[in-house]
């Protein structure tokens, strides 16, 4: 079963490399906008947000923190969330999201948080990564000779 919301929670940057042409906002957005699509799913429906924020000057927004704290005021009362930036679970999703996010969202009066888990290291996130490189490295004098990268 659904949640009443889909959110991605990628990890922030300051917005000022935006200013100066990171393109990393960008790659967050079309990614949400290609799941949102594949998912079928309304821009209400799957949502975007940025964690992990340090210093004093602004990062990326909304912040997760700060929307996972509004949303049950809003009418959400259950929520999934995914970090889809990060290739496996660290301390830092675990702790921030699934731990402190969900304390935030039940705090404010959310009644179900649900946090998915990152592929981690089973055989199809290796086959999906090991896929990417190859694909992503097709062309180098290496590959161009037959090696692959485990070859030595």
């Amino acid at each position: 079963g659904r949640a009443d919301r889909l959110l991605l929670s990628f990890h922030g940057i300051p917005e000022r490399y935006v200013r100066n042409g990171d393109p990393y906002r960008w790659h967050c957005e079309a990614t949400a906008a290609s799941l949102r699509e594949r998912l079928q799913m309304s821009d209400e429906s799957l949502l975007l947000a940025y964690q992990s924020r340090v210093g004093r000057e602004p990062w990326l927004q909304p912040y997760t923190d700060q929307l996972l704290a509004t949303l049950p005021g809003r009418g959400v009362r259950s929520i999934d969330v995914m970090c889809p930036g990060f290739a496996v679970d660290c301390l830092e999703t675990l702790e921030e999201i699934a731990i402190a996010g969900r304390e935030q969202f039940l705090a404010a009066g959310g009644e179900r948080f649900r946090f998915i888990e990152c592929l981690n290291a089973n055989d199809d996130q290796l086959a999906t990564m090991r896929a990417l490189i190859l694909r992503h490295c097709a062309g180098w004098p290496e590959f161009a000779a037959g090696r692959t990268p485990g070859d030595r």
